[in-house]
């Protein structure tokens, strides 16, 4: 009888952990589909977040100021999200900028080889501008293509330097 007590807890034990795990699962899918069906995010924004019980931290860039609290704001509805920790950056607004970001944009999607990238909802290369500086984030399908934007990207005029963290997927 106590094998068997001993058994139904560490099942039940085992259960919870499963389903703490399921509850995570939950909240990150909930968390980058509200990030991802933001009216204004858009390639020249780059967000990430870690989900730790119910706390939600936010990282990453946005290009307009009005995007930060609109994050939050959306991920603070979600069912489960006790604490939202708002460390995104807000990218100074320069007119400098904003030209090199449209222009390594046209680099890069522009390019036959890259433009089937431009075809999704969110176009996965997303492009970050700091001071004339670019940063090249996401994933991309082959390492060819990880070094084809880096290399046209590098070759947008006025740029300082180009920092390329593309990811390629498994």
């Amino acid at each position: 009888m106590n094998a068997y007590r001993i058994a139904v807890a560490a099942l039940l034990f085992a259960a919870s952990g499963w389903a703490q795990d399921r509850g995570t699962e939950r909240l990150v899918r909930e968390v980058r589909h509200e990030i991802v069906m933001l009216p204004f995010y858009s390639v020249y924004d780059n967000l990430s977040f870690r989900v730790d019980g119910g706390t939600v931290t936010l990282m990453g860039q946005v290009s307009r100021p009005s995007l930060k609290p609109d994050v939050e704001n959306a991920v603070k509805r979600i069912e489960g999200v006790e604490r939202v920790v708002n460390e995104i950056e807000v990218l100074p607004t320069s007119p400098n900028d904003d030209r090199i970001r449209r222009a390594v944009y046209r680099a890069i999607y522009g390019n036959s080889a890259l433009s089937r990238y431009a075809m999704q909802a969110v176009p996965p290369i997303h492009i970050i501008v700091k001071n004339g500086n670019v940063t090249l984030e996401g994933v991309v399908a082959t390492e060819f293509d990880k070094n084809l934007a880096n290399i046209k990207a590098r070759g947008v005029h006025g740029a300082f330097s180009v920092t390329n963290h593309l990811q390629v997927e498994k």
